[in-house]
């Protein structure tokens, strides 16, 4: 076992699952992971990070204390499965930095979203 849901009141507390493939970087590989958190209106998906040892990628080396992406739009809170966004795939531009996540949105619709892998990293403490 890689991570486990935390205990408490933590974003990931309820449970966890893995989403697009781990990505291979400079600093190891980057997996993206959903976790929910249960509350009084429901359960909520939110999206995390981890970083696993590149030789040994049964290590985790860094994980997100804070999610990173959640749901916002009104696409992504209200449809089939409302508060849920669920990655499950990732490409990485050529320009080396551009990442474009593809997610279903309140399993409803599917769409694209974008972050800097150099900012993803930076947010594990990498520079």
């Amino acid at each position: 076992m890689l991570l486990e849901a935390r205990e408490g009141a933590w974003w990931d507390a309820h449970k966890i699952g893995l989403n697009a493939p781990p990505l291979a970087t400079p600093h190891g590989w980057l997996i993206l992971y959903h976790g929910v958190r249960v509350t009084a209106a429901g359960s909520i998906y939110r999206l995390g990070l981890a970083l696993l040892d590149t030789a040994r990628p049964d290590r985790v080396i860094a994980r997100s204390d804070e999610w990173l992406f959640g749901p916002h739009a009104p696409y992504e809170r209200m449809g089939d499965v409302g508060d849920v966004v669920f990655p499950c795939g990732w490409l990485l531009d050529d320009d080396g930095d551009t990442l474009r996540i593809y997610y279903g949105a309140a399993d409803t619709s599917v769409c694209v979203a974008t972050a800097s892998l150099a900012a993803l990293l930076a947010s594990l403490g990498r520079p």
